[in-house]
């Protein structure tokens, strides 16, 4: 069997999937399941551009691989913080005059 049929297919599983954690950002009821979903949606990301680079026959997608997955843990990490706090940046009262 051709392998660039499998790679269509789970290009078009994916896709689904993504709609699906779309679907569950718009209408997440809690915070908690947005950002869940959202993370969700970065790995799912990163699937579909390994699968797309494979597809194509090249490396150099790596990178942009890479790139999606730092951006997907800080957008995650502070969206923790603004859950646990409120805020995501704090100043320090001592420092301002």
């Amino acid at each position: 069997m051709n392998y660039n049929i499998i790679l269509i297919i789970a290009l078009v599983i994916v896709a689904l999937s993504m709609l699906g954690m779309l679907v569950r950002v718009i209408i997440g009821p809690t915070l908690a399941d947005r950002v869940v979903a959202i993370d969700a949606m970065g790995i799912q990301l990163m699937a579909i551009v390994a699968l797309f680079s494979i597809f194509l026959g090249t490396e150099y997608m790596i990178v942009a691989i890479l790139l999606i997955g730092i951006l997907a843990f800080l957008g995650t990490a502070v969206f923790a913080k603004f859950m646990d706090k409120g805020k995501v940046i704090e100043y320090d009262n001592d420092d301002h005059h």
